[in-house]
């Protein structure tokens, strides 16, 4: 392997080494107030210098590479590489962050939903229900106006706080 190629693919693992730093958290190019970002995205210079110096190492060591006009053409292929991939890495790195999520749960959006008590719910006391909010369970408090026992179907009909709820018994195991 020549020279050139070695040079190339070092470039190369530079960039993968600057994405896998982006992607643990480190701001790289991060200048001034916290909220705003740098002038150019640490996934763009991952993916400009990454795919530059891949794509010259591919085209050096195709050519042999042993000459400087060799040289000068196998880095040009990885400069029409990386402009691309540069601007297909901001894209998406600008799409991972600007992208929408559901909003935080409520102590409404508790409300009738359905639940499995997981500790039984005393008259005039608290148990714990087991209900699905946003696809997680989510374990809160919960009363009733009668006993309810462990492993029985409840449906929140009321919500006082954001970890307690009121339920009523639903299904075969209801009590009268």
């Amino acid at each position: 392997m020549d020279t050139a190629t070695v040079v190339f693919l070092a470039v190369g693992g530079a960039g993968v080494v600057v994405l896998a730093l982006g992607l643990l958290g480190a701001e790289l190019l991060h200048f001034g107030h916290p909220d705003v970002d740098g002038p150019v995205s640490t996934e763009t210079v991952a993916g400009v210098v990454g795919a530059f110096g891949f794509a010259a190492a591919i085209t050096s060591s195709l050519l042999g590479a042993r000459t400087s006009v060799e040289i000068l053409v196998a880095a040009a292929v990885g400069a029409a590489v990386a402009v691309p991939a540069g601007y297909l890495a901001m894209r998406l790195g600008r799409a991972a962050r600007t992208m929408r999520t559901d909003g935080t749960p409520t102590r409404q959006d508790m409300i009738g939903t359905l639940g499995v008590v997981v500790t039984p719910i005393p008259a005039g006391g608290y148990g714990e229900v087991r209900l699905r909010m946003g696809g997680q369970p989510v374990k809160v408090n919960a009363r009733a106006d009668r006993p309810v026992p462990i492993g029985a179907d409840v449906f929140v009909i009321e919500a006082p706080s954001d970890t307690s709820v009121v339920v009523e018994q639903t299904g075969a195991f209801q009590q009268n």
